[in-house]
């Protein structure tokens, strides 16, 4: 597929470039963290036992570390270097708190981090079938980024997906049984496990209607389910027994709630990040909750 730029009526191509740099793509990719990956950034070129980590940073949702390395070659194994800089991270966890405390005059503590959601992101401008390949376990805590420049100065990072419905790696390998124990890839399937028919239907319903918005983006997280457009949540469900548990990501005051069935949940602990609280007991509900929904999937635009 050829992709075009408009000027006068005229077809102008255009065309796919090099970053002529591999350090051209971290620093825009660092000055851009928020935007890209809504992730904070802490430390670039970040050295511990003589591993030097490119970009490291921090995901505040997930309260865990990100580690993020850039490729231009393609004659390296994703799987090796994933696994040793999550052994780094889970055996130095002291150094990573205190840089992170340093440059962001923090005062975070090692137990405030959740350790298990840390991941590993490779970014390159392509990745080989054989790399592409090595990833494919539904459980591996490494994402692959695929960066393209064009001509006309856009750029596009494009995310590999990997099917639920691939192996765990801890079929095929027994080593690196540290990360393997510590460091936990959370599914959908995490969070349907042992639930009720009923709960898996209603839920099963929901997604169906929440996916017919364009790019919407699921991200299973330890404590619920994301719901994301734009890197911006738009609602996080958690499934109980007998129903969903969802916060919406729109302030009380603004949401038109006809039914008067939203709770403010701004001063009550709570999983997600949303402050706008409905329970969902029947399939019957999920109409009304999609009118709620909507209010916040606008607001993410």
């Amino acid at each position: 597929m050829t992709l075009y730029q408009i000027n006068k009526n005229n077809l102008e191509p255009i065309r796919k470039i090099n970053f002529k740099y591999e350090k051209d793509l971290q620093k825009l990719t660092e000055k851009n963290l928020d935007e890209l990956f809504n992730l904070e950034f802490v430390e670039t070129e970040f050295t511990v036992d003589n591993l030097r980590i490119d970009t490291l940073c921090f995901n505040k949702e997930s309260n865990s570390f990100v580690i993020i390395e850039y490729k231009k070659g393609k004659n390296y194994s994703v799987i090796d270097q994933g696994y040793s800089y999550l052994s780094i991270l889970l055996n130095n966890k002291a150094e990573f708190v205190l840089k992170y405390n340093e440059n962001l005059d923090a005062n975070l503590k090692k137990s405030d981090v959740d350790w298990s959601q840390s991941i590993v992101i490779f970014i390159a401008p392509e990745f080989t079938p054989y790399q592409l390949k090595s990833i494919e376990f539904n459980d591996l805590a490494f994402e692959l980024w695929e960066v393209s420049k064009f001509s006309n100065d856009t750029i596009l990072f494009d995310k590999v997906n990997v099917s639920e419905d691939k192996e765990s790696i801890n079929t095929v390998t027994s080593k690196n049984t540290k990360v393997n124990k510590e460091i936990k890839k959370y599914k959908e399937s995490t969070h349907l496990r042992k639930k009720s028919k009923k709960v898996k239907e209603i839920y099963s319903t929901l997604k169906e209607k929440i996916l017919e918005y364009n790019d919407i983006e699921i991200v299973p997280l330890k404590h619920y389910i994301a719901f994301k457009l734009n890197k911006k949540n738009v609602c996080e469900i958690t499934l109980q027994k007998n129903y969903l548990n969802i916060w919406i990501d729109l302030d009380y005051e603004n949401i038109n709630d006809s039914l008067n069935r939203v709770k403010n949940v701004s001063d009550i602990g709570h999983w997600g990040t949303g402050n706008s609280y409905i329970q969902i007991n029947e399939i019957e509900d999920i109409s009304y909750f999609m009118e709620l929904f909507k209010q916040s999937y606008e607001d993410k635009l």
